[in-house]
């Protein structure tokens, strides 16, 4: 038996191809990827709902198992410590997406009660939709209880601004409790 006969791919065991991908090799790891690549990704498969995600899976157990390799106590393990790599990378991917799922749940319920305090409280909702000049205005002087000169004074601008800026915030709050008046009644009809 000549020496290729005896380093046929399929013919090595699994530590085998361990040590030698240990000693330099990349090509006998590659062999490895092959013997294992549809078992592994059968094993995620059926743990995932998306064959995409589980072959991103599988990809994602191996590399670590390529950088981990010198850490194999067991050589002849190999199989069995790809699958608990796999097992690791699947529960980081369930956890990343459940934690995006609750994160899009939360936000969800946040427009939902934002919705609703609009419909709850529409002067509190029309203040809040204020431009920002305006708006701080507004809450400086009935929310905070400042005078328009304290304001001013405050913001550093002339009284003449103050009592304009509050007179234009005015106008648009009427504009859209109005507006939000309409929408209440054909909600009613």
């Amino acid at each position: 038996m000549n020496s290729q006969e005896q380093d046929a791919p399929m013919d090595l065991t699994d530590g085998e191809y361990v040590r030698r991908s240990r000693n330099g090799s990349p090509e006998d790891f590659r062999l490895l990827v092959e013997r294992y690549q549809r078992p592994l990704f059968a094993y995620c498969a059926g743990r995932l709902n998306s064959a995409l995600e589980a072959e991103e899976a599988a990809q994602e157990a191996f590399v670590r198992a390529f950088v981990s390799l010198k850490k194999l106590r067991e050589p002849e393990s190999f199989y069995a410590w790809l699958l608990g790599i796999a097992s690791r990378v699947l529960k980081e991917q369930w956890r990343a997406t459940w934690r995006h799922q609750r994160e899009r749940e939360a936000a969800e319920a946040l427009r939902g009660d934002q919705a609703q305090d609009a419909l709850d409280y529409p002067l509190e909702a029309a203040i809040a939709a204020l431009p920002e000049t305006y708006r701080r205005v507004v809450v400086l002087r009935y929310y905070e209880g400042h005078s328009c000169q304290e304001i001013a004074e405050c913001l550093s601008v002339p009284l003449g601004t103050v009592t304009k800026t509050l007179s234009r915030a005015y106008a648009l709050l009427r504009k859209q409790l109005e507006n939000v008046g309409r929408e209440g009644k054909h909600q009613q009809q």
